[in-house]
C-alpha cells in the first residue's frame, strides 16, 4: 500500500458538475481530492481487504441473529422495546440488504482491523462505485497511472444486480434529506441505478411522507402506497419521529431492513469481540460501563453508541485525549475500543471503506484527514491496483 503524489486532471471539476457530483468542494474546501492517490497490490486487496471483508459481513449477521432475540443484547443496544418486534419480524423474514460499508484499519502488513460497521444509511458510494473509476480511465488516458492500472469497484453493477432481485415488479421510493447535497447525490445516483435495474422510482424528502389512515400506510405526495422504500435516513432516527409509532403496523418494505438498526450501533463492536475473542480483524472493545475496559489500559478510542461522521468521538493515548470531534452525540452511552492509530503516509490518516453489495465484497473508498479521526471534511481520494 503506497500514497502515490500525482497531477490531477485540468478539468476535474467540470468532469464532475458533467456527471452529477456537485458535492466536490463543500464550504470551499475539497472533498474530492486527486492530487495524490492509494496504489494497493492484487494481494492486498483480494486477502488483505476483500476476505476479512466478507469475513466480517458474516460474523455481523450471525451477530444479529444472536442479538434480536436477546432483550439483554437489545437493551445494551439503547434501541427502544416498541421496536423490537419490528427488528425481529424483519430478520426472521430475511428482509433483503442492499448495501454497507465497512471501515477499516489497513496498512498493506498488518491484518485489517475493523473500526466500525456503517450498515444503515452509508455516503460516499457514488464517488466510489463512478467517479474514481471515471478517474482511473481518465489517468489511464492521460498517464498520470500505468497503463496496468486496475481498481476493484463492481459497485455499480452489483447495485443494479441487488435492485434487480430486491425491486423487482415493485415501484421504489427514495427518501432522505434532500436538502443536504451529499445525501441528494447518493439519492440521486441510487435512484439511477435502480432504474437501470428497471424498476419505477419516486424521489421524495422525508418530511413529504404521508399517512394515510384508511388501510394504515406510508403515502408520497399523490396519496399513492408507499410499498417499498429506500430511506437515506437512520433507524435511530425514525423510531424518534412523528410517525414512528407507525412503523410496526405499516406495510412498507424498508431498505435498508429494520434489522440493520443493530449493526449500525457502535455496541456492535464489543459485541463482536465477546462472540470472536482474538479475531485478527477485531480490536478489542468493551461497553464503557464493562469493568473489562481496564484491559484496555490508558489508551484506547471512546465511540457513542451512534455516532456519525466521527462525531462526539475521542482519541486517548496514555490517559490524555489526543484528538476530539464535538458533537450532538453520547447520551446514548459510550463503547470503548482499543488505539489502534491510522496509518500515517507523510501526515494524511487513511481509512479504508470496504464496500458491500447484497452482503458482497465489491469495492474500495478511502477517506483520508491530517486528523486520525475521520470526520464529515475528510477528503476522498481515488485507489489503484498496480
Amino acid at each position: 500500500m503506497q500514497r502515490i503524489v500525482c497531477p490531477e486532471r485540468d478539468d476535474w471539476r467540470q468532469t464532475a458538475e458533467q456527471c452529477g457530483f456537485d458535492f466536490h468542494t463543500i464550504d470551499g474546501e475539497r472533498y474530492w481530492d486527486e492530487r495524490a492517490y492509494y496504489a494497493f497490490t492484487l494481494d492486498e486487496i483480494e486477502r488483505g481487504i476483500e476476505t476479512p471483508t466478507g469475513e466480517i459481513d458474516a460474523m455481523c449477521r450471525e451477530l444479529a441473529g444472536r442479538v434480536i432475540g436477546d432483550e439483554r443484547h437489545l437493551q445494551r443496544l439503547q434501541i427502544p422495546e416498541a421496536f423490537w418486534d419490528l427488528i425481529a419480524e424483519s430478520w426472521e423474514r430475511d428482509d433483503r440488504s442492499l448495501y454497507g460499508r465497512l471501515d477499516l484499519k489497513f496498512d498493506g502488513a498488518a491484518p485489517a482491523k475493523l473500526l466500525e460497521y456503517n450498515a444503515d444509511t452509508p455516503t460516499s458510494i457514488f464517488e466510489a462505485a463512478v467517479f474514481q473509476w471515471t478517474w482511473l480511465e481518465q489517468a489511464i488516458d492521460r498517464r498520470i497511472v500505468p497503463a496496468r492500472a486496475d481498481q476493484f469497484n463492481s459497485i455499480h453493477e452489483r447495485l443494479i444486480d441487488a435492485w434487480s432481485a430486491i425491486g423487482a415488479g415493485h415501484h421504489l421510493h427514495l427518501t432522505g434529506t434532500t436538502g443536504n447535497d451529499e445525501d441528494a447525490g447518493t439519492l440521486a445516483y441510487l435512484e439511477d441505478t435502480a432504474r437501470q435495474a428497471g424498476l419505477a422510482t419516486t424521489l421524495l424528502d422525508i418530511e413529504e411522507i404521508g399517512w394515510r389512515e384508511a388501510g394504515g400506510c406510508f403515502v408520497d405526495l399523490d396519496d399513492r402506497d408507499i410499498a417499498l422504500a429506500f430511506k437515506l435516513y437512520p433507524w435511530e432516527w425514525m423510531f424518534h419521529d412523528e410517525f414512528g409509532t407507525k412503523l410496526g403496523t405499516a406495510p412498507t418494505r424498508w431498505i435498508e431492513p429494520p434489522w440493520k438498526a443493530v449493526l449500525s450501533n457502535k455496541g456492535i463492536l464489543p459485541l463482536l469481540w465477546e462472540m470472536f475473542p482474538n479475531h485478527p480483524n477485531l480490536l478489542p472493545a468493551f461497553f464503557e460501563d464493562d469493568p473489562r475496559t481496564a484491559e484496555l489500559g490508558m489508551s484506547y478510542v471512546r465511540k457513542p453508541l451512534l455516532s456519525r461522521e466521527g462525531a462526539n468521538v475521542t482519541l486517548v493515548s496514555g490517559g490524555i485525549p489526543l484528538d476530539e470531534h464535538a458533537g450532538p452525540y453520547g447520551a446514548e452511552g459510550f463503547v470503548r475500543q482499543a488505539l489502534s492509530p491510522l496509518p500515517n503516509f507523510s501526515g494524511f490518516y487513511p481509512v479504508v471503506g470496504s464496500w458491500l453489495v447484497d452482503h458482497e465484497p465489491c469495492g474500495l473508498s478511502i477517506r483520508e484527514d491530517e486528523s486520525p479521526i475521520t470526520g464529515n471534511s475528510s477528503r476522498f481520494l481515488p485507489h489503484a491496483i498496480l
